[in-house]
């Protein structure tokens, strides 16, 4: 039986004159694949402190057998849980298994999936140096070696390590200049300890942690990684969850803790990036943040440009307390004030004074200045040009990227279609191109826009450091034209 023919998504991929291209999709490693690599990196030791710190990074291990008081107690979060496919056996091994993935694209109505790890998610977040790093070799050399073969429609994503620029560039030299992998994941943050809790107590400053997205007071500088993204020819993509953070922590309810979780790291990353002055100072570079949608980041470039006009360095004028006129304040409180404020004038206006400029600091008056953002033009050509925005094909959302109503300057934003294939959000893979093609039917995106998010700004975004990105791929000529157009 020619399951191809049968699936509803190859029937709309047949009507279509443009290609599928899956920016997100994920495979499932197999532990015993998995740790035969680790072996092979570091040891046989290294696979037991593996085991030991790796649920450790978000979940305590221990979370089933505390008993519901234990868990409230403690607070501990509750971990991901009946996250793949299992009713549907054959989606189960099609998540698993990337000849099976490869076999089943057509009735998937895919053309190309730029395949994400899901093991890295974590990996990248492991605090034990040796450990994190060896789990990244381990899975690039993996994904080389299961891929190879199959790459004319699956592209594996490398795993980067961020907690210091020197790892994250030995693993982009590796993973790229020598296991040829094109694609890349880099950890949206990582949770470093509070020095100052630490010195007061080493075992609680566990809990108190910052988040460096490395563009805004990072602890290293990171132009090094992005300048090495440009010799290599890769563009980064982020890729990493957000529950554990603040309200995203109970330790009964995963869809509470799920909820928002990506577009809050990818938030989290975007903002530090471009008050950072990393999109100005590397203009060529394109930034992709996954699986998040397009709500938060339309969000986000309204709520920069608000600020901007509000809060740019001349603007800050209009609330300096330093150009207060004292005597038109006691003027106006004498005439206007009761309850004791007209005797109390220059007291209060002293005091307001005072709470006015805690933050102040003479060295930091402009805080754009590291952002290299000159004008509100240059947010909008960050935003439209320079950063695309990963999207699930089943989020209504997705409108927000092309719908250019109220988005300052008329703005669209970029999307690139992410099927999540591997993973819960999608329950029958065989339902991946008509999944996102309903968008279309139920009126939300035209045709146009829908072609955009698959296929035109899929081919931008990946073949901007890499013109040859989809070399040897079936999409090749289709891309080739799309980028001559």
């Amino acid at each position: 039986m020619d399951l191809a023919k049968k699936s509803k998504s190859a029937a709309i991929r047949a009507r279509l004159n443009h290609p599928i291209i899956d920016s997100d999709g994920h495979q499932m490693e197999l532990p015993t694949v998995f740790q035969d690599y680790m072996r092979e990196v570091g040891g046989a030791e290294i696979i037991d402190r593996f085991r030991a710190v790796f649920f450790d990074t978000f979940f305590d291990p221990r979370w089933r057998n505390f008993s519901p008081a234990e868990r409230h107690q403690r607070r501990t979060i509750r971990p991901t849980w009946w996250a793949c496919p299992a009713r549907n056996t054959r989606d189960l091994a099609t998540a698993l298994m990337p000849r099976l993935f490869h076999e089943r694209m057509d009735e998937m109505g895919l053309d190309v999936s730029i395949v994400y790890p899901t093991l890295g998610l974590l990996a990248v977040q492991m605090e034990d140096d040796e450990v994190r790093r060896a789990a990244a070799r381990a899975l690039n050399r993996m994904k080389a070696d299961m891929f190879s073969g199959l790459t004319d429609r699956l592209i594996p994503v490398a795993t980067i390590p961020m907690h210091t620029p020197e790892e994250a560039i030995a693993e982009l030299e590796y993973a790229v200049g020598e296991l040829g992998l094109r694609a890349v994941m880099m950890a949206s943050y990582v949770r470093r300890p509070i020095e100052f809790a630490k010195k007061i107590s080493p075992e609680a400053a566990r809990y108190a942690i910052w988040m460096d997205t490395y563009g805004l007071d990072s602890e290293y500088d990171y132009d090094p990684v992005w300048a090495k993204c440009v010799e290599l020819g890769v563009s980064p993509t982020f890729h990493s969850v957000g529950y554990g953070w603040g309200s995203r922590a109970t330790p009964s309810n995963y869809v509470h803790n799920h909820l928002g979780n990506f577009a809050a790291s990818a938030d989290a990353i975007c903002r530090g990036l471009v008050m950072g002055g990393v999109p100005m100072r590397f203009p060529t570079l394109r930034f992709a943040f996954m699986e998040g949608g397009a709500a938060w980041a339309r969000n986000l470039y309204c709520d920069l440009i608000s600020h901007w006009r509000k809060r740019n360095r001349a603007a800050m004028e209009n609330y300096n307390p330093a150009n207060i006129n004292d005597a038109v304040f006691v003027e106006l409180a004498r005439r206007y004030g009761s309850g004791g404020i007209a005797e109390r004038a220059e007291e209060m206006l002293k005091a307001f004074r005072g709470f006015m400029q805690r933050g102040e600091d003479p060295a930091l008056l402009d805080e754009w200045e590291r952002s290299g953002i000159r004008r509100p033009e240059d947010i909008r050509d960050i935003f439209a040009e320079r950063f695309y925005f990963g999207c699930e094909g089943d989020d209504p959302m997705n409108l927000l990227a092309y719908d250019a109503k109220g988005s300052p300057f008329g703005a669209r934003l970029r999307a690139l279609y992410g099927s999540d294939l591997g993973h819960w959000d999608v329950p029958e893979m065989v339902e991946a191109a008509e999944e996102a093609y309903e968008l279309v039917e139920e009126g939300l995106l035209g045709e146009e826009n829908f072609r955009a998010m698959v296929f035109d700004d899929a081919v931008k975004f990946w073949t901007a450091a890499n013109p040859n990105f989809f070399a040897g791929t079936i999409v090749e000529d289709a891309a080739r034209r799309a980028c001559a157009g």
